[in-house]
């Protein structure tokens, strides 16, 4: 229906997360209507995503230098590390503007139904860093089978070694009793607290 190379960036779309047919039709007209330079620095800017940006040596975040601003920052508590799945985590618990330790990214969760096992994930850079002066490592996984099993490997594997923190799960804040699922009302009520 369309031009071979009109039909080859609709197709380019779709390889996204969440990007359908009539999606990824939308985009490729609006990448059609926009100026030469436009395209020219989308273009770009693709080119040096690939070129420059790479993981952190010491936690895994994505950074364009050796080190990510929160490892060679000062200002950060370097004795506390929050474990996340991914980059884009991290940029959730700054939003708080709460945290001010450090982070390490796994770069996923176990997962033995596809395959996916500690050693395929940045667990042992992990360990490495963790020394007399590591004040608390906070798992920050998702509440999944999947986060909980990466939770509970980790836990095992610094028993001893540092204190070891899980984020609170339960209900949020503006929901209704009667629209919750029983696993998150269970882990509401483990983690009940005194008022």
């Amino acid at each position: 229906m369309y031009p071979k190379t009109f039909d080859d960036l609709i197709y380019e779309f779709q390889k996204l997360p969440g990007v359908g047919a009539k999606t990824a039709e939308r985009y490729a007209f609006t990448v059609l209507g926009w100026s030469d330079e436009e395209i020219s620095e989308l273009a770009e800017t693709l080119v040096n995503l690939k070129k420059k940006v790479k993981k952190c040596t010491r936690c895994g975040n994505l950074t364009e230098d050796e080190l990510c601003e929160f490892c060679k920052s000062s200002k950060r508590n370097q004795n506390i590390i929050c474990v996340v799945q991914n980059p884009k985590d991290i940029s959730v618990i700054e939003s708080m503007q709460e945290y001010n330790g450090v982070y390490h990214v796994l770069d996923g969760l176990i997962n033995t139904q596809k395959g996916v096992l500690p050693d395929q994930l940045n667990i042992m850079s992990l360990l490495k860093r963790i020394n007399e002066n590591t004040e608390e490592v906070i798992l920050a996984l998702d509440p999944t089978v999947e986060g909980e099993t990466t939770a509970l490997y980790i836990s095992k594997l610094l028993e001893g070694k540092c204190r070891v923190s899980r984020l609170a799960h339960g209900i949020p804040v503006g929901s209704h009793l009667d629209y919750t699922d029983a696993m998150t009302l269970l882990k509401a009520f483990e983690g009940r607290k005194s008022s």
